[in-house]
């Protein structure tokens, strides 16, 4: 390892490293193509940093003047991109080195400013490096080294194409490093393509998966999934949390929960700019906020410090989703907590989510509203104020309130405080206690209301009229009948009592309506049918439809010994209104009579001219019915009385559409529009020409 890098990690607080980063550092790989595998959490950043500068620095210590970029580090998200650039500017901050980032939703001709002043490493994502490839505004003929930082997940993305562009782009002697959680087949074909003689390296090999991170699972009704949520951050009151949600509406609704409850929250989801999720986890690691409602966006890489818990609102769709979501805690020796909130509709997928991550979990319920208080009191009792020593400036006021109150109202003061900054947990329904079954109704009285389906009258609203004005509970009322001129009522027969009393003598509700009480249960009438409907079925009266499921299906009857009969041939003769009177019927069946033929159509007449036309009687036309015959063409000389073109001549210029002419009706010779010809014109018309306007002298 690279003496300024050692150095840079020594003062960071580091002293000893993880498994991956020993193994990038061996200097017998330096130089090598690496397939490393780890589980999120190990320290990849490192692991690659200190892997690529034995072949950037060579036998330096320092870089030299930046110009176009000796390594690419590529990442899937722009989160991601962003934190491995400020891994790579602490490590490699003795080096003199200038690390770029180019990513999504960042102004790309500030990109483009500072790819222009010369850097030694560029950390981008895939789609916003190949523009600046396409663009030309960077150049990778300098490239040494290039690293895939995530890359199952750039391929899960979608990013396979710009991948190979960007891989074929760069120079063919370059040292590449793949950086997976995982090596699936699509990974395998990559480092095939892309590599050569690549050394593999996995740390994942013989041990547990995320050992310093708890499962727990936790059971809770349909309807009390987000206030298990609230619960669930007020038991454990971590410094920072991450509940993850699987769309961005889900997101929206869970922060706008959270923040009118009185938590600090941010959201993070793909609708923000990039502006906006760069300042939310900026947030989270100022200490501003301490709960980010999430989507997958931030479930690969993303490093906060101090946190501790990781609550999955709605379960992911694979278990590597769930694995990437809980490395969010549990990074780098610390200890972490996963918890799922499991609804019954979703259980057995919590469970094959387990079994398919080879994951163990504590299966619980929600944390109640009693549990999260005793955990508060708890916390408070250990808390380090108690063990804090008091300063001096304080000493007079502490005096005077230990003279003034007494020790049990300081107590009751300081309890009431903490709560006071403290979210009140939620009231949680018991998920394991079976419904209850219900009970038989018992003796009862019956009751009748003036007033029916004619009427108007509905159970839903003599059912709150007769609970409220009886003093009874809904659970005092069995059925309510609606005839068509009365409604019936059902009450239990030990709270009669209670509704007579608050009734009244008179049994009057509302309106005066009054409530009596009959002897015996009255017998139900049917309501009309509508007059769109079938008639209603009675199983009294035998089917008159025969049954073919039985023996009296009648036996099928071949065509040979049916009763079928054919008609009998009859002669057809035609009858004697479509024959001449001449003509005698013909009987088409004798074959000896010749069939007489089809009269031919006699000729058509003549066609015949219609009159004339008789015009109206009017001024302008003739009254009689002839016709004026059409008159002779004009000849063009008749037409026009001006003579005919003569032809161009020696003498005269052609006078073409629009020219002008004399007095004698010759064409004016030359341009019509000419200084001259007009003057010709006016002599020729007896005017004379005006006078020219003196030229102004220079």
């Amino acid at each position: 390892m690279k003496q300024a890098l050692a150095d840079a990690i020594k003062a960071r607080g580091y002293d000893t490293l993880t498994p991956v980063q020993e193994a990038c550092g061996d200097p017998a790989l330096e130089g090598r193509d690496l397939l490393v595998s780890a589980q999120t959490g190990s320290g990849k950043t490192l692991g690659f940093g200190i892997a690529i500068a034995p072949n950037l620095l060579g036998e330096a210590e320092h870089f030299d003047r930046a110009e176009a970029p000796l390594a690419l580090v590529i990442a899937p998200t722009r989160e991601l991109a962003l934190q491995v650039k400020r891994e790579l500017e602490w490590l490699y901050e003795k080096t003199g080195a200038v690390i770029a980032s180019t990513v999504g939703g960042m102004d790309m001709r500030d990109e483009r400013r500072a790819l222009g002043r010369g850097a030694h490493i560029v950390v981008s994502t895939p789609g916003r490096l190949r523009d600046h490839i396409m663009r030309k505004s960077i150049d990778l003929s300098s490239l040494k080294a290039v690293v895939l930082d995530e890359a199952d997940e750039m391929l899960d993305l979608g990013f396979r194409e710009d991948l190979e562009f960007i891989l074929d782009e760069s120079p063919k002697n370059r040292q590449t490093l793949l950086f997976s959680a995982t090596v699936p087949a699509s990974i395998a074909k990559l480092a095939q393509r892309y590599q050569r003689n690549a050394e593999r390296i996995a740390t994942t090999t013989g041990e547990k998966q995320h050992a310093d991170i708890e499962y727990q699972a936790f059971r809770v009704s349909a309807r009390d999934t987000e206030n298990a949520i609230i619960n669930v951050l007020r038991y454990f009151e971590a410094p920072n949390a991450i509940v993850f949600c699987n769309t961005r509406a889900t997101v929206n609704r869970m922060t706008t929960r959270l923040s009118n409850r009185g938590f600090s929250v941010v959201a993070l989801s793909g609708e923000l700019s990039q502006s906006e999720r760069t300042h939310a986890l900026q947030s989270m690691r100022d200490g501003r906020a301490r709960v980010c409602v999430a989507t997958d966006v931030a479930a690969r890489g993303i490093d906060l410090p101090n946190l501790d818990l990781v609550v999955h609102a709605e379960l992911p769709t694979n278990q590597d989703t769930l694995l990437h979501r809980s490395g969010r805690t549990g990074r780098a020796g610390r200890k972490g907590t996963s918890a799922m909130i499991v609804p019954p509709a979703v259980r057995k997928k919590a469970e094959r989510l387990l079994g398919w991550a080879k994951l163990t979990a504590t299966w619980a319920d929600a944390p109640s509203a009693d549990e999260v208080t005793a955990k508060d009191e708890e916390r408070m009792l250990e808390d380090t104020d108690w063990s804090t020593n008091l300063e001096e400036s304080s000493n007079a006021m502490v005096t005077m309130m230990t003279e003034r109150f007494l020790p049990e109202q300081l107590a009751a003061a300081y309890l009431r405080l903490y709560r006071e900054k403290h979210t009140a947990p939620e009231e949680l329904a018991d998920v394991g206690e079976p419904a209850k079954p219900r009970q038989a109704f018992g003796p009862s009285v019956w009751f009748s209301l003036p007033g029916g389906r004619d009427a108007g009258a509905e159970p839903r609203r003599i059912l709150p009229m007769i609970c409220k004005m009886g003093n009874i509970t809904k659970d005092d009322i069995g059925a309510i009948r609606i005839q068509p001129d009365t409604s019936y009522i059902e009450v239990r027969e030990v709270s009669v009592k209670t509704l007579t009393a608050a009734l009244g003598s008179d049994m009057t509700l509302e309106n005066g309506a009054p409530l009596t009480r009959i002897a015996n249960p009255p017998s139900f009438e049917r309501g009309p049918a509508r007059k769109d409907s079938k008639p209603r079925f009675d199983s009294s009266k035998p089917s008159t439809k025969p049954n073919y499921k039985n023996k009296d299906k009648p036996a099928y009857k071949s065509k040979e010994t049916s009763d079928f009969k054919p008609a009998p041939e009859k002669s057809f003769v035609k009858p004697a209104s479509k024959l001449n009177a001449n003509t005698t019927p013909v009987d088409w069946n004798d074959t000896s009579t010749p069939k007489p033929k089809k009269p031919k159509v006699s000729a058509k007449p003549k066609y015949e001219t219609k009159k004339p036309y008789a015009a109206k009687n009017d001024k302008n036309k003739a009254s009689d019915n002839t016709i004026e015959p059409i008159k002779a063409r004009k000849t063009y000389d008749e037409k026009s009385s001006s003579k005919p073109y003569a032809g161009k001549t020696a003498s005269k210029s052609y006078a073409g559409k629009g020219a002008k002419t004399d007095a004698g009706g010759s064409p004016v010779q030359g341009k019509a529009s000419s200084k001259k010809n007009r003057a010709r014109q006016l002599a020729a018309k007896g005017g004379t020409a005006a006078p020219r306007k003196p030229r102004a002298k220079s």
